[in-house]
């Protein structure tokens, strides 16, 4: 029953990511839910077995660091071209 869940949530969160929004902000929003349902899972299967948890770590640090690099790239876009809309970005309408 939690698997359903987690798949529920993990295909929403892609639904989110794929279609087509406006906002950068909104997109990496999505990107971290997904990255928090893979955690979760990872957590729950690691869990389950009696394993370490070292890997959940690891994967929790690199899930961080993406966060960190999404929210600079966010800022020096907003800073550039003062808003975060896709249609503003001359390099994406190519």
């Amino acid at each position: 029953m939690k698997m359903i869940f987690f798949s529920i949530m993990f295909f929403c969160g892609i639904w989110v990511f794929s279609s087509n929004r406006k906002h950068l902000l909104v997109t990496l929003l999505s990107l971290e839910f997904i990255v928090l349902v893979l955690f979760l899972m990872l957590y729950i299967y690691l869990n389950g077995f009696n394993y370490e948890l070292f890997f959940s770590m690891i994967f929790l640090t690199f899930s961080v660091c993406e966060g960190a690099l999404g929210l600079s790239i966010l800022v020096s876009m907003i800073r550039s071209f003062g808003n975060d809309y896709f249609q503003s970005y001359v390099m994406l309408q190519c």
